[in-house]
């Protein structure tokens, strides 16, 4: 994998923000693989960049081998690959009335959960992948959480991913809600009305006013 590393080159770019760049990359081998480099992230921001791409590849490595998920192919501190999967974003190809999409998420989602990782992103659309045929994958690890499965808090960042995807669930499918999942998105933790009161604000603040970007609920910036 280095020497394909190493010689590899840039087909186009997916997204290309303050925190690093990422592209479609074609390894000296021919295959394909995705790349996040940090190397012409600026100055202030390499620390947290390097942070957030950290946090990443340790998701990453805590799901190797497990279907539908980007593997971790390389981190070494500047540049993350990780394997490529042809599909599209939710938004771009939305899973209209489509049941068994939304089944399959919900055991990816306790695939992920049983070994000890919460995704914490999956609010946005960008996150979840419809693959060429039609499966759901799940991309972008930045913000995942790694712990014990069985503590109340990762059962609690899990119950949170669960939401989210119902979310979705509800937008693309609502016929399909079970009584149950309409009792599960009408219970909000703590720690979502902690996001929305303290963290979302500030988070605002430093994606539109510091770093002149919206984020636009995972649907990359606004042209």
């Amino acid at each position: 994998m280095s020497s394909s590393a190493d010689t590899a080159t840039e087909l186009h770019a997916l997204k290309s923000d303050s925190f690093g760049r990422i592209a479609l990359m074609r390894g000296a081998d021919g295959g394909l693989f995705v790349r996040r480099d940090l190397r012409h992230v600026p100055l202030w921001l390499r620390l947290p960049a390097w942070w957030l791409a950290r946090r990443e590849a340790r998701g990453l490595a805590r799901v190797r081998g497990m279907a539908d998920v980007p593997q971790l192919l390389r981190w070494d501190g500047r540049r993350l690959d990780r394997s490529y999967m042809a599909g599209a974003a939710m938004y771009q190809r939305p899973p209209h009335g489509d049941l068994a999409y939304f089944r399959h998420a919900r055991r990816q989602l306790q695939a992920l959960h049983r070994r000890g990782l919460a995704h914490n992103d999956l609010a946005k659309e960008a996150n979840w992948l419809v693959l060429d045929d039609g499966r759901p994958a799940i991309i972008d690890f930045q913000l995942a959480v790694v712990g014990d499965s069985r503590s109340r808090w990762m059962r609690l960042l899990a119950r949170e991913d669960l939401r989210h995807l119902l979310k979705h669930k509800r937008t693309y499918c609502r016929a399909a809600l079970t009584p149950v999942e309409q009792r599960l998105l009408r219970r909000r933790s703590w720690v979502r009305d902690l996001w929305f009161r303290t963290g979302k604000p500030v988070y605002r603040v430093v994606t539109r006013k510091l770093l002149k970007w919206e984020d636009n609920e995972g649907q990359g910036p606004k042209p």
